[in-house]
């Protein structure tokens, strides 16, 4: 007879290497147990990584002799009783295969007394073969010690990492597991060292402030809808840290992984920016336990939703919502501000000196006898009766600022389909430009502090979504050239170019192949100069030479938006009228998500005016 039912021993330790991979993957499953029997507190120590020493420490309800001798054994549980329970899920565990799989590779003890009772219960049991059992004095609860984990296994146990790895693997998890249960008290010990203490907590909020610290760079996600709640915090679309961070995500208070959860992060991103990232996200999800599937893997880290496109949908909403109303990256003042004595100084080249009246400006010539500033440079003054707008009584062109630049934010709103929009003394505006940096920021003020912004980066986020809204319901206005244009593109360009040709026609180009690796342009979108034609069908080349012809058309157009602002946009070093600097900064409190450009750079760095007032101690 070559079928045979193989050993218990044999079955749990093959179970075992599913459940446990690791010394975290123990502890996970001895918290969760503890969590299970409504512990008020968990405490767990380490040693050597947790290859050599797990414990495990609850007061939670604690077993019976007889449940003790039972819950040693493979699917003994006390958290399902039909296959009815496994349609409403409400603990962690529930498949009755962590302690068997355990004791299996390991030299296993278990000390347990039910609240009431007078006396508890030790059991111990060697590599899966039960050695001892006995009654003993114990406090109520709980307490499991896993020693020399995968002694009888040793081809486990050489993958193990290094003790440190293993250390800091348990770590995160704990960190883990205490910010999914606030109101129970977690500590963790490695070698007799503390890594975390945290006492019970009344919420998320505050179990979050014990773990991370006060998080200002983090923004909070709450919403409900259809039956979900989901609430929490993620990074900012112009998060200055790293593109990793952790990803901390629970449906009913278990740590989970999803693709369909995992994709609704990376679209609410996409909305914004057209940047790969994956960002600090601590999420939690609450819905029926009847509309999601928890048996799904012996892990119990994998869900099946009911409704899997309304958790989508709702948690990428949820996400944009806050995403749009994330803040800006703020600058903190390292010490308090001195006082100094400025001595008068001659206008520095590139920094503009704006009238107080905003709406209204003329020119005139810097640089008489009797002024020590720069010939040739122009100062912005406030403007006599009379006098129109730069660009209509302004100076000859030969001046740093002239009509043309002055107008071209309003030429460029005028190709995209939009309407200039003057500023009058009537607008109430969110910020008021000071005037220009080096030709490259812009210095604003509003009344929550002063501003910084980057100027192209700024106009590149208007851009993009006033292309990407265009691209998406029809085509950006084209103008044909008199004389084509003919040029060498890389390969990969020239591959990326002729598989989206219906997309650079929607975006105002007529590109066709002029032979070998040469293109001809005949037609240019309305926004950009003949000059930018070469570099942006060379950017956009680049860009899409990773989208297939059935890529989704979503993305291509996400990309194609993106390349376009950024060659459309102003540039660095570009000389900027107020009107331009007032007009950029209006479209930009207009936009979705103007903390950031599509690319993912911040639009705007703050100084708020509560670091201002501290720095000058009048709080």
């Amino acid at each position: 007879m070559k079928i045979q039912v193989l050993p218990a021993a044999l079955a749990n330790q093959i179970a075992a290497g599913e459940v446990v991979e690791r010394p975290a993957s123990v502890v996970k499953e001895l918290v969760e147990n503890a969590l299970d029997a409504g512990a008020r507190r968990v405490a767990v120590a380490i040693e050597q990584g947790g290859r050599a020493l797990i414990r495990v420490e609850d007061d939670g309800e604690g077993m019976s002799p007889e449940d003790a001798r039972l819950a040693v054994h493979r699917h003994a549980t006390s958290k399902i009783r039909v296959a009815a329970d496994l349609d409403g899920i409400r603990t962690l565990g529930f498949r009755g295969e962590a302690l068997p799989s355990i004791a299996s590779v390991s030299r296993f003890s278990l000390r347990t007394r039910a609240r009431g009772s007078l006396t508890g219960v030790e059991l111990r049991i060697d590599g899966g073969e039960m050695v001892g059992i006995h009654d003993i004095g114990a406090p109520e609860g709980t307490t499991i010690e896993v020693r020399d984990l995968f002694y009888n296994l040793p081809a486990r146990r050489k993958f193990l990492k290094a003790d440190s790895a293993e250390a800091a693997q348990v770590s995160r998890l704990m960190t883990q597991l205490a910010l999914g249960a606030p109101t129970i008290g977690f500590q963790l010990s490695s070698g007799g060292r503390k890594l975390l203490d945290c006492p019970p907590a009344g919420e998320v909020a505050e179990r979050f402030y014990q773990i991370y610290q006060a998080r200002p760079d983090l923004v909070e996600v709450r919403r409900e809808g259809g039956g979900l709640r989901v609430h929490g915090y993620i990074a900012p679309l112009a998060e200055q840290g790293p593109r990793r961070g952790p990803q901390n995500i629970y449906v009913n208070g278990r740590i989970v992984r999803d693709k369909t959860i995992a994709h609704a992060i990376q679209a609410a991103y996409a909305v914004a920016t057209v940047k790969e990232r994956s960002p600090e996200v601590h999420l939690f999800i609450e819905m029926p336990p009847e509309r999601v599937d928890v048996n799904v893997h012996p892990t119990k880290a994998e869900v099946r939703f009911l409704e899997q496109g309304l958790v989508h949908e709702v948690l990428r909403r949820a996400l944009g919502d806050a995403l749009g109303a994330g803040p800006s990256p703020e600058l903190r003042l390292q010490a308090p501000v001195a006082p100094i004595a400025l001595p008068a100084m001659p206008m520095l080249p590139g920094v503009l000196r704006p009238d107080p009246s905003l709406h209204q400006a003329s020119w005139r010539p810097v640089g008489s006898s009797s002024s020590p500033e720069l010939p040739g440079r122009a100062e912005l003054v406030g403007s006599s009766a009379g006098e129109g707008p730069p660009g209509l009584g302004g100076p000859p062109r030969g001046g740093v600022l002239n009509a043309d630049e002055a107008l071209a934010a309003w030429e460029v709103a005028a190709a995209l389909g939009g309407q200039a929009r003057p500023v009058t003394d009537d607008a109430i505006l969110p910020m008021k430009p000071l005037g220009q940096f080096r030709h490259t920021y812009i210095l604003a003020v509003d009344q929550d502090g002063i501003a910084i912004i980057d100027q192209h980066v700024a106009h590149e986020r208007v851009l993009y979504e006033r292309i990407y809204e265009r691209l998406t319901s029809g085509r950006l206005q084209s103008q044909r050239m008199l004389t084509p244009l003919v040029f060498e593109l890389d390969a990969s360009q020239v591959a990326g170019i002729e598989a989206h040709m219906a997309d650079l026609e929607r975006l105002g180009f007529e590109v066709a192949p002029f032979g070998g690796k040469s293109v001809r342009v005949s037609a240019m979108p309305s926004l950009i100069g003949v000059q930018d034609v070469e570099p942006t069908l060379r950017a956009l080349g680049q860009d899409l030479e990773g989208f297939d012809r059935a890529g989704r058309v979503d993305d291509v157009l996400k990309h194609i938006a993106a390349t376009m602002a950024c060659h459309a946009a102003v540039k660095a070093n570009d000389p900027l009228p107020l009107e331009k600097m007032q007009f950029i900064l209006d479209e930009l409190h207009a936009t979705a998500y103007s903390t950031v450009c599509p690319h993912g750079r911040p639009v705007m760095l703050r100084i708020t005016r509560r670091e201002i007032e501290k720095s000058f101690q009048r709080i």
